[in-house]
């Protein structure tokens, strides 16, 4: 076979699959360094009710991000600090990115060298309010979506056990619903 046909592919084209017109090339949005995210980005500033006394109310300090090539928004002003909360708006948008884009999976090794990092004998090691936490979510998704949202197949191709792998999905709740949401469309059924 020559080395230019994609197993995939073929196996694709030979069930009468097409490939996904909306995968985007990686590297996944949910993976980039601050800076690079927020130049895909629209920043916003405005000010929020709640608590928080005078301060919060006088000045600006909601930050409201919106990623321009998807669309995907997410917002924080619960903190004080404008520097605070842009932090943790960028943290809320990888987390939506990583639910509602997918990246296109390469055949063969579909590891990231975080996903390397933070897998060690089947077991994988991320916190889910840590930085890598919602790349990890996104690569996770990307390689389940490519092996039709079928646990153990993903999790072959990922290095790790299944139980882990639903175990990283099931820390964010609107990922394993996400994930219940697209296995119910091929019959499956749902994760736990």
């Amino acid at each position: 076979m020559p080395d230019d046909i994609d197993p995939i592919k073929q196996l694709d084209a030979m069930l009468g699959l097409t490939p996904d017109p909306t995968l985007i090339p990686r590297p996944h949005p949910a993976s980039l360094e601050d800076d690079a995210l927020l130049r895909q980005c629209t920043l916003g500033k405005g000010r929020s009710g709640g608590p928080g006394g005078q301060h919060r109310n006088k000045v600006e300090t909601t930050v409201f991000l919106t990623h321009e090539p998807t669309g995907i928004e997410a917002h924080a002003g619960e903190r004080r600090s404008v520097t605070d909360n842009k932090r943790e708006a960028i943290f809320r948008l990888r987390l939506r990115l990583a639910i509602g884009v997918r990246a296109v999976v390469p055949a063969g090794d579909a590891r990231t060298e975080l996903w390397r990092s933070r897998v060690s004998g089947g077991r994988i090691a991320c916190n889910p309010r840590h930085r890598d936490y919602p790349a990890m979510l996104a690569e996770a998704l990307d390689v389940l979506a490519a092996c039709r949202w079928d646990e153990k197949s993903a999790a072959a191709r990922l290095e790790c056990t299944p139980s882990q792998l639903v175990g990283l999905v099931r820390e964010h709740a609107p990922a394993l619903a996400r994930v219940n949401e697209e296995r119910a469309k091929k019959k499956l059924h749902a994760l736990r």
